[in-house]
């Protein structure tokens, strides 16, 4: 483990679907001391749940808005690894599935769902110490924090770093289809209304189409130790 620093800071990293966020984020976490909050996976809790209650996202808003209040998301830590707890049940793994990640774009988009998002994520990073990813939070949840960063890669790379995972996974899927969601997702995020997909100004961009995850993690990490050294 790396030598860690009393001075522990806020750090936001946002970017498109499949760029690599959450891994790279977890480790850095991991490495450093620090609390991994993965935000869009309060996003996708919220779409499962939606799913399970069969709730039609894009034509059922109002249903969904209505009943917020009875989604209860809990967040717990292993080793510094998130764990996500929807009405009491682990749902980790759950929220990975193709269906939880166009849900999670979707709900996404609905200002309320954000506002009861956000406040949750806001009270989780203001005391520092936090690596948070997601879509906004340079922007809308974090954005005082002393380091933003905006994380990204190609869609071909990001389209494939999805398939090999589904495939290591045993899960079936075809690379085109896989692509086409992508490319989906990112009009989704960018275009949507409430708090779209974009760079922060003060951010930080990061491209790792052509880096190693170890480079990434290691970018994200000398990144910190010059923004603590300077705070």
């Amino acid at each position: 483990m790396d030598e860690m620093s009393d001075k522990k800071i806020s750090v936001a990293i946002d970017g498109p679907a499949g760029a690599g966020k959450s891994s790279v984020a977890k480790k850095a976490a991991k490495d450093m001391g620090y609390v991994y909050i993965d935000t869009g996976a309060m996003y996708r809790a919220v779409a499962v749940w939606a799913i399970e209650n069969n709730i039609d996202i894009k034509n059922d808003t109002q249903k969904l808005i209505g009943l917020l209040d009875n989604i209860k998301i809990d967040v717990s830590y292993d080793e510094n690894v998130q764990r996500m707890h929807l009405n009491g049940k682990d749902v980790t793994e759950r929220i990975r599935e193709n269906d939880a990640s166009m849900g999670a774009s979707a709900v996404a988009t609905i200002p309320e769902v954000r506002v009861f998002l956000v406040d949750m994520q806001r009270k989780m990073g203001e005391n520092g110490g936090v690596i948070m990813d997601g879509r906004d939070i340079g922007t809308a949840v974090l954005p005082n924090a002393e380091l933003k960063i905006y994380l990204t890669a190609s869609v071909e790379e990001r389209a494939m770093r999805r398939y090999k995972e589904y495939i290591e996974k045993g899960i079936e899927c075809d690379y085109e289809e896989l692509k086409a969601d992508v490319i989906k997702r990112d009009e989704n995020d960018m275009n949507r209304k409430a708090s779209p997909l974009r760079q922060a100004d003060d951010a930080i961009l990061l491209d790792t189409t052509d880096k190693t995850f170890d480079e990434a993690v290691d970018t994200v990490k000398n990144l910190i130790k010059a923004t603590e050294a300077k705070n």
